[in-house]
């Protein structure tokens, strides 16, 4: 069975919102995170937070608060210090380099350069000894310790979807004893009940007027809970899968425009973009529908009914990309027996969803999008299954490193890293 029929696009459940879910004292690492040398992974430092300072709540764009960072060595050896801070349950919105400030120096340490990551599409705060690359880190000396003052702050642009966070102070490479690591929860003002978008199939049925199996109906929603609103547009990408292989799928897809249904192009057999929601996607704007249809175009190799699934995943148009929510339906689709038309009119289950928005506007960026084709779709079961999911690092950290389970002294593990799409074959 080829990649493209069998890697699936997984979404992180929203359990594992963070690159790591603090639960005891390993961590799960990113696919391209630092892999220590056996000796610097003796678990040797102990970590500390002071209290803010000045107290109170950030503002975006306000003043910023400092907080000492203290990296203790508890053995008679020395031991290297690898410093990574992850920012946790902010709320909705995925972070843009922008959203926090973040700045470090020495204290009793050597000079040092800090900077942002977005492995995985998390925020992640680095630093490391000035002049060095990205995987090097800090060496303690045997029962000494070293202090950072930590600065941190919101930018203007922090996301109004987001509120309240959680900073946790670690190792990526595993320097830190279990239950010794540390962690600051941050207020923001004013006050956001953080919520997340939820992205479902519904409504998966035959297409009026089609033999079964050979057309397939559905409705992809979009549903914000919480304060707020979305700064940038939405981009939705859709994959496709397949249970046989074929070298020709010749799978058509069609959404609704103005009670007219349009082919929806792409270069790609296995991935279609859908139009942009506009920015300012919010709880007021209600539920969001977008009618599709799929059926296979005449030249399918497909000679009998094939598992199909397509997964929806969404992302930032701009800024920090990776997708973070999701969903995911399954169905038979067979290709067609007899040339057949679809009706021109959508189906009971199409039009008969109650939305607070019905099917999208055909918009300048709608009509760019969709181009007249041919569609059908059949399931025999459909579940739209939410999630999250990862962006590039603009630091040098993540440039030439390998992927590692890296342990933090214990039995216990850092769950929550943020699964990628599978690279299609």
């Amino acid at each position: 069975m080829s990649a493209r029929t069998a890697a699936l696009r997984p979404f992180r459940t929203a359990a594992a919102t963070a690159v790591v879910a603090a639960v005891a004292g390993t961590a799960l690492m990113p696919l391209s995170a630092y892999a220590a040398p056996a000796e610097d992974n003796h678990h040797a430092l102990k970590l500390t937070m002071s209290t803010p300072a000045p107290s109170g709540p950030l503002t975006r764009g306000g003043a910023t608060e400092t907080f000492e960072l203290t990296a203790t060595n508890t053995t008679d050896k020395p031991s290297a210090f690898h410093p990574w801070l992850l920012l946790q349950d902010a709320g909705a919105s995925p972070l843009t380099q922008s959203d926090v400030i973040f700045k470090v120096e020495g204290v009793t340490a050597p000079a040092t350069e800090s900077s942002i990551g977005q492995q995985d599409g998390e925020w992640q705060g680095l630093f490391r000894p000035a002049g060095k690359t990205g995987g090097e880190g800090f060496e303690i000396p045997a029962g000494a310790k070293m202090t950072w003052k930590v600065t941190i702050g919101l930018g203007k642009s922090y996301p109004t979807t987001n509120g309240d966070f959680k900073l946790t102070a670690t190792s990526y490479s595993g320097e830190v004893a279990q239950g010794n690591t540390a962690s600051l929860t941050f207020k923001t003002d004013p006050t956001v009940k953080t919520g997340k978008l939820e992205t479902s199939f519904k409504n998966v049925g035959d297409c009026k007027g089609v033999p079964a199996l050979q057309c397939r109906e559905m409705d992809l929603t979009y549903r914000l809970t919480g304060d707020g609103e979305f700064k940038t547009a939405l981009h939705t990408s859709l994959g496709v899968y397949f249970g046989t292989d074929a070298k020709v799928p010749n799978l058509q897809l069609e959404m609704l425009v103005n009670g007219k249904w349009q082919g929806v192009s792409t270069a790609d057999p296995y991935n279609f973009m859908l139009p942009t929601i506009p920015a300012g996607f919010s709880a007021a704007s209600g539920e969001r529908v977008v009618h599709l249809r799929t059926s296979f175009g005449p030249n399918t190799d497909f000679k009998k009914a094939t598992d199909v699934t397509l997964n929806a995943g969404v992302a930032l148009s701009e800024g920090n990309t990776t997708e973070f929510s999701g969903a995911e339906t399954k169905f038979q689709l067979a290709p067609a027996t007899a040339p057949t038309s679809p009706s021109p009119t959508p189906s009971k289950s199409a039009t008969a969803q109650p939305s607070a928005s019905a099917s999208p506007s055909p918009s300048s960026s709608t009509t760019a999008a969709v181009v007249a084709a041919n569609t059908n779709t059949k399931a025999t079961g459909s579940t739209g299954s939410l999630a999250h999911t990862g962006a590039d690092s603009n630091t040098g950290l993540y440039s030439g490193l390998a992927a590692v389970l890296v342990g933090l002294g214990g039995a216990a593990a850092w769950l929550g890293a943020r699964r990628r799409r599978a690279t299609r074959a």
